[in-house]
């Protein structure tokens, strides 16, 4: 059975010929509409992630309700999307690197008679995720600065103090004027430890629930659209859940203004010793659920437009015109 999914699979990757444009256009379609659906609770995973325990045991948000309720009502259904610009805008690259460069390696890692073991489609996975942190890094940096502001704004608020607003652009801008481009990709160590590892679980998981569904009819031998969504929905969200302890130290490395009070980091190791120390391992898995909901439907949509074949569909249907 395993062996069927196998030469399956890699009948599927040598079909595709790796054509750029389509794998750009059906990324990009699925990271907008992915985003955009998921985008409020992915601010509020990046502020459950960030907040601190204070000495005596206090903290800004209680639960994830609490964070997405105190959200909403102090800066409205738009601050809910804070920093979903610049996610939208290289979510197309980021989402093209990694579905591209996955099937790439799977076409390359195919033994001769046409099979893809479990640990060659690990190989694969954790080779597209490492070519993907050239975008994700700078992308996730300057994202959770924009989502993190508001808690930052609101302690500061509490303290008597007021912390100017800020832009991706101005970000990004002082970070290059500072440290040169080499700025943008702080938190690069704990990004790709977190999008390596979410590559070797995810992908591998993914083809194999994949294979179990139903066949499509046109003779390609892909599964349906459902089945598609369906198995990315469930890979995402187990794989994000494995890798929660990554996202937590790689979204606390990248968030450059702390409020009054909490620790700074200086690299993963620093992270994970003083996180344990002051608040234990539950502080790995924060914001875990969120993360599952956000991850599921990302790319149980991803999958689904890549599998589906948006972008080679509006292609034959413009060169018909």
């Amino acid at each position: 059975m395993a062996s069927n999914s196998n030469a399956s699979a890699a009948a599927v990757s040598n079909n595709r010929q790796f054509a750029l444009l389509p794998k750009i256009v059906n990324g990009g379609i699925a990271g907008i509409i992915g985003v955009s659906c998921v985008f409020p609770l992915d601010l509020v995973k990046t502020r459950l992630q960030n907040q601190q325990i204070g000495a005596n045991g206090e903290k800004m948000y209680n639960s994830m309700l609490d964070c997405f309720k105190k959200t909403y009502r102090s800066e409205g259904y738009f601050g809910m999307y804070r920093g979903s610009a610049v996610n939208i805008l290289l979510i197309t690259p980021e989402k093209a690197i990694k579905l591209a460069a996955n099937d790439f390696f799977r076409h390359h890692l195919t033994t001769p008679n046409g099979s893809l073991p479990i640990t060659r489609q690990m190989l694969a996975g954790g080779l597209a995720g490492l070519c993907q942190i050239i975008i994700t890094t700078p992308m996730e940096l300057l994202k959770i600065q924009m989502q993190d502001a508001g808690r930052v704004a609101a302690q500061a608020k509490q303290s008597g103090n007021v912390v100017p607003k800020v832009s991706a652009t101005s970000i990004a801008l002082e970070l290059i004027r500072a440290k040169g481009i080499s700025g943008l990709y702080k938190g690069t160590g704990a990004t790709m430890l977190r999008d390596v590892s979410f590559s070797i679980v995810y992908f591998p998981l993914f083809a194999t629930l994949n294979a179990l569904g139903p066949r499509r009819e046109d003779g390609s031998n892909e599964a349906v659209f459902w089945c598609s969504f369906l198995s990315g929905c469930a890979a995402g969200s187990m794989a994000a859940l494995f890798v929660n302890p990554f996202d937590v130290i790689k979204t606390r490395l990248q968030a450059l203004k702390k409020a009054e009070g909490e620790m700074q980091f200086n690299g993963v190791i620093d992270c994970v010793g003083k996180t344990m120390k002051h608040e234990g391992i539950k502080a790995f898995f924060k914001g875990g659920l969120c993360r599952m909901i956000v991850i599921a439907p990302l790319f149980g949509i991803a999958q689904m437009v890549y599998f589906l074949g948006v972008a080679e569909a509006l292609l034959v249907a413009t060169m018909k015109h």
